[in-house]
């Protein structure tokens, strides 16, 4: 009996001592966790802060770019009117002429997704959020930089610019500065050299409305993309 009672004491003393050691064994598992997930959390919302300011950045960038194609646009409807002696205003002939063949490359904010692929692109847990982002970098802006930078096709000053200042600098006005500030009606420009210019400034227009599309396209994009990491942010 007294054996049996050592024996009940030694494995209650041990098993409250087992006890309190797997307890705190568990506290501190579960405590390393939701350390870890806390700071998991706050790495992907500092990720999902940085992705948004740039897109936010990008989205003003993209707006501008637009303005310089529809300048580009008024520039063309400037010389078309030019070119076929109708009235134009030949004080802004300078200017529409510097824009006329410009592309304007997009300056994209890469900083955020760019955290995101080095921190591990399932740093957002949400999956929908997660194929919004990558879509974004990694298709919609990659058309836009091809068609800026890259695509022979939409590069309006390498294809029409040297043709076009052949067949017009003859007409062309400069101050005493040498600055170029108009242009003498197209007096002696064959009907052959006319229709050459205005086939320039016909696919120099598809060009500047095709990149316009393109680029309301890809802002609509980061609109709502911009909406979702808000919900996502407010969410925690």
């Amino acid at each position: 009996m007294i054996d049996k009672k050592k024996y009940l004491t030694i494995l209650r003393r041990n098993f409250i001592q087992f006890l309190l050691v797997f307890i705190s064994v568990m506290l501190a598992y579960f405590l390393a966790e939701w350390s870890k997930s806390r700071s998991e959390n706050l790495s992907e919302e500092k990720l999902l802060v940085e992705i948004k300011n740039g897109i936010t950045s990008d989205y003003k960038d993209f707006g501008n770019n637009i303005n310089g194609h529809n300048y580009s646009l008024n520039g063309i409807s400037l010389f078309r009117n030019w070119i076929n002696n109708k009235p134009f205003n030949n004080d802004s002939v300078a200017f529409y002429y510097r824009v006329l063949f410009r592309n304007f490359s997009p300056v994209i904010n890469k900083t955020g997704y760019e955290s995101l692929k080095a921190n591990n692109i399932s740093s957002i847990q949400n999956d929908s959020l997660r194929f919004q982002i990558i879509t974004l970098y990694d298709y919609h802006h990659k058309i836009i930089e091809l068609l800026e930078n890259q695509n022979q096709e939409m590069q309006d000053f390498a294809n029409f610019y040297k043709e076009t200042n052949d067949l017009i600098h003859p007409f062309m006005n400069f101050d005493e500065k040498s600055n170029f500030n108009g242009l003498n009606p197209p007096i002696g420009l064959s009907e052959n050299d006319k229709k050459k210019l205005l086939s320039f400034l016909w696919r120099i227009e598809f060009s500047k409305t095709f990149k316009i599309m393109r680029y309301k396209s890809v802002m609509e994009h980061i609109a709502k993309l911009e909406i979702n990491i808000e919900k996502e942010l407010k969410n925690r």
